[in-house]
């Protein structure tokens, strides 16, 4: 018996245009990213401008285009790209821009940090090759500062990468030297060392010799905050560990880090957008530098118009017009692109003004209501991955610092009374009983739940571990202080 099974699949499926995957992109840029992408494509396509010429007036700019076929060269038809707008559509709506003549925020790179770090080798008397494997090591840092990686894996790096045979011994006679680079700690392996090389420069006095003995000799019991056990061990008082303690912490374990995070706030973050309150009432504004003025050249559409006057029309004229055509379809489209990417940010940064209007006035984080991607893409009837890109990308500047848009997303939970509240205010309250405990009996998981629970927030214990988490705060037992 032969038996037939007969399955019926019903799969839909959305495929996008070559034209909004780019819109997609565009719509992801950063402002910064946004004016490279900008740069990148005036470079590109000679047929877009940025200045107007005086030009006659014509009909209005079409967006419609005429499409030619390679072969048929007596269907060409240039009246549509001879057209022009005294003023491109998305500049239309000036109320939705900041101000034109708004100041630029000035923008520094900064020095990488391994640069920096290699021009500091010049102070010592390092040549030859001593001064490339000294160089080799410091690009082997990581982020942080550390070198994360053994001796003698470097040694056998430097013979198969560069040809340099060097022993254990030389190797960390360079790396010694580095040692004395800036900033204090770098090339450390861990960070016992790394606090280490930085103790043993200060100067010299009772605590920072009590310092260093605890980072060399008793440093998992100083990790784990058993300070009963070092006191009895050293034999010293409260006083004293507590100014060793002290003067531990004000070390850098991340030594690297610090030189990154200048480099990045000197770099700054631009805005795309501006809330502000004028007569209680909420203004919102799109960066200017979100809507830059284009225009289709001129100088293109002068070689059409000659064209299109012109009585004999040979093959090498007929392919020139088909490649300005293209450029200025790409053109149009750029500046039609421009045009839809800043609409979707209005539109979407407006849906969440009015969605978190109360925190928008205050600046009372507690009022920011549970607001998920769902929520936004429903308003403005667009799909949620859309929202995403413009979320996790975009920062607005507020009357209380520069937020990124991501950061008003959040799940919500039903409190003791049935009411719905933002996982962001559970945490707020979270990091303010945190922040007023007493640190020498910090609360436990436990006992902060049990708090919680007794502010009208129901959430279990292993909810509020993930939370404290979030919220970079460390157990109970880290948290402890003399």
């Amino acid at each position: 018996m032969i038996m037939l099974n007969q399955k019926l699949q019903l799969k839909l499926s959305q495929k996008l245009s070559p034209q909004q995957i780019q819109l997609m992109k565009l719509i992801q840029l950063s402002t910064q990213e946004f004016e490279q992408r900008l740069s990148r494509e005036i470079e590109e396509n000679p047929a877009l401008d940025t200045s107007k010429d005086e030009i006659e007036e014509n009909s209005d700019f079409e967006n419609d285009s005429t499409t030619s076929d390679d072969s048929d060269y007596d269907e060409i038809d240039v009246n549509d790209y001879l057209s022009d707008d005294d003023i491109p559509d998305y500049k239309l709506k000036a109320n939705n821009y900041s101000e034109d003549n708004e100041k630029d925020i000035p923008f520094t790179s900064g020095e990488s940090f391994n640069q920096y770090l290699k021009t500091q080798l010049h102070s010592f008397s390092l040549k030859g090759e001593d001064l490339i494997v000294a160089e080799f090591i410091i690009g082997s840092l990581d982020p942080f500062g550390y070198l994360r990686r053994d001796i003698i894996d470097i040694s056998d790096d430097l013979i198969f990468t560069l040809g340099i045979n060097y022993s254990e011994n030389q190797i960390q006679k360079i790396l010694d030297k580095i040692y004395l680079l800036d900033p204090a700690g770098v090339g450390a392996k861990n960070l016992q060392q790394c606090l280490e090389l930085q103790l043993i420069r200060k100067p010299k006095n009772q605590v920072v010799d009590l310092a260093l003995k605890i980072i060399k000799n008793h440093f998992d019991q100083f990790s784990k905050k058993h300070f009963e056990k070092i006191k009895a061990k050293l034999n010293i008082d409260d006083d004293l560990l507590k100014k060793s303690i002290k003067e531990i912490e004000k070390l850098n374990p991340r030594p690297g880090g610090s030189h990154n995070e200048n480099n990045k706030l000197n770099s700054s973050i631009v805005p795309d957008f501006t809330i502000k309150i004028i007569d209680g009432e909420l203004k919102l504004e799109l960066n200017s530098r979100n809507a830059p003025e284009l225009f289709v050249s001129n100088e293109y559409k002068n070689m059409l118009a000659g064209y299109n006057e012109s009585k004999t029309k040979n093959k090498n004229q007929k392919d020139a017009v088909i490649f300005i055509k293209q450029k200025l379809d790409s053109a149009k489209w750029f500046i039609d692109a421009i045009k839809q990417r800043n609409q979707t940010l209005i539109y979407t940064m407006t849906a969440i003004l009015n969605f978190q209007k109360k925190y928008f006035l205050s600046g009372d984080e507690s009022k920011i209501k549970p607001m998920i991607l769902k929520d936004i893409a429903e308003k403005i009837n667009m799909d949620i991955s859309t929202i995403s890109r413009v979320a996790n990308s975009k920062y607005v500047d507020t009357p209380y610092g520069i937020k990124l848009i991501k950061s008003f997303f959040s799940e919500g939970i039903k409190n003791s009374k049935g009411e719905e509240i933002s996982t962001i205010e559970v945490k707020k309250s979270l990091e303010e009983i945190i922040f007023n405990e007493d640190k020498k009996s910090p609360y436990t998981d436990d006992q902060l739940t049990k708090l919680l629970n007794g502010k009208g927030y129901p959430i279990a214990r292993r909810t509020v571990a993930k939370y404290r988490e979030m919220i970079g705060s460390p157990v109970a037992r880290l948290r402890k202080k003399l």
